[in-house]
């Protein structure tokens, strides 16, 4: 049997932090950049905050919260998942996934991890210990849980009757949306080293375009789970494992018949969704989520550079890098402005015309992992230690 070797993108910081024997010499420490001065231009208005449970803590994870009509749904990777009222912060209900065991009355972590996902009657959300919930959105009450083929470490995504899952071991699944019962898998690959985080697909067309950790993305058609194509974005290069990671981890956006993605050390590529063939790339890699917006893409690269690039060539618009190594989190669009939060706590608001600051804010000393949600009229984001913040311009 093989052992799979798996890093996390929070532990690859942590290295780089510390110099650690991974790197020849102390040349090779990446520092945080220091906090940039802004003259604010707005101070974003604090609606509410509401704790949910001790978020993810320490841990390396996906969870943020998901937006549904009035009602915000937010969990913490013990199993704690709430619904709150998006204008208020007021508790709806509460439920506890966690595990109940008769030693000295205490709980086991659910190890929440991949989610979460809201879709007409039903909160989804996935587990490190390989479980898909579906909750009820009016009451919380578990409509079904499934045992999937590995770690749930991305956002369920719902579409054509399905709740699509992609694994820590590279399995793609299709589950019934109604019951939970899988429909159908398709094995995506996978090396022996890869980041920790998966890419949820997108869906266009009845297809699902997926990205893996072997650097390819791949089509899956969603009726049957077939492969329809797979196209590599990433080639293994360079004399560290770190440097040869390949992993596409980030979600897939499709504009336009265009799909827009790209990989952790590879290229930032437009493709054709029909044939997969690549139309243009740039050398820029990332495991965050990008933006297409406009005939524009925002994106942050591995070293926390904001960016702007044109859809049709990649050419670049604008860059902002004094943000360099602070672990920002994926970017946000709200009211005309790129949103960013950092491991330290800070949010800051980009001018996307040139790349300049326009805001910047102390909200939560945890610091934040997930990028923020826009919900409705407001901006809504959880900290590494659970407390959930909603914000108006």
């Amino acid at each position: 049997m093989q052992l799979r070797k798996t890093l996390l993108v929070g532990w690859v910081s942590v290295a780089l932090l510390s110099g650690c024997s991974l790197f020849n010499s102390e040349e090779d420490v990446v520092k945080m950049s220091p906090l940039p001065k802004v003259e604010n231009q707005f101070t974003p208005t604090q609606v509410w905050s509401k704790s949910v449970g001790d978020g993810i803590g320490e841990f390396y994870s996906n969870l943020r919260p998901a937006w549904q009509d009035s009602t915000i749904f937010a969990a913490d990777r013990f199993g704690l998942v709430k619904a709150l009222d998006a204008d208020s912060g007021k508790e709806k209900w509460s439920v506890n996934l966690s595990e109940k065991t008769g030693f000295l009355s205490r709980n086991i972590s659910a190890q929440l991890s991949g989610g979460l996902t809201v879709s007409g009657d039903h909160v989804y959300v996935g587990s490190e210990k390989a479980i898909v919930y579906a909750l009820n959105t009016t009451d919380g009450k578990i409509a079904w849980q499934t045992k999937v083929a590995g770690e749930a470490l991305s956002r369920p995504v719902v579409s054509d009757g399905l709740v699509l899952v992609h694994t820590g071991n590279g399995m793609l699944q299709g589950l019934n949306e109604s019951d939970g019962t899988i429909q159908w898998t398709a094995n995506l690959d996978m090396p022996t080293l890869s980041l920790r985080g998966e890419s949820a697909p997108a869906v266009a067309f009845g297809a699902a375009i997926v990205g893996g950790d072997n650097g390819r993305v791949s089509a899956v058609l969603m009726k049957e789970g077939q492969l329809i194509w797979q196209q590599r974005i990433s080639q293994t290069t360079g004399t560290t494992e770190i440097d040869r990671l390949s992993d596409v981890d980030t979600t897939p956006v499709i504009v336009d018949g265009v799909i827009y993605t790209l990989a952790y050390n590879g290229n930032l590529v437009a493709m054709d969704l029909r044939s997969g063939q690549i139309m243009w790339k740039r050398d820029v890699g990332s495991v965050n989520d990008i933006i297409v917006d406009a005939g524009h893409i925002y994106m942050v690269d591995q070293d926390d550079r904001v960016m702007a690039l044109d859809t049709q060539g990649g050419v670049s618009v604008w860059r902002q890098s004094e943000l360099l190594h602070r672990n920002l989190t994926a970017p946000v669009l709200y009211n005309g402005y790129l949103v960013v939060g950092d491991s330290e706590g800070y949010l800051h608001w980009i001018n996307t015309t040139d790349g300049r600051f326009v805001a910047q804010q102390k909200v939560d000393s945890d610091g934040f992992l997930s990028a923020p949600i826009v919900a409705s009229d407001k901006l809504v984001v959880q900290a590494k230690g659970g407390e959930v913040y909603s914000f108006t311009r």
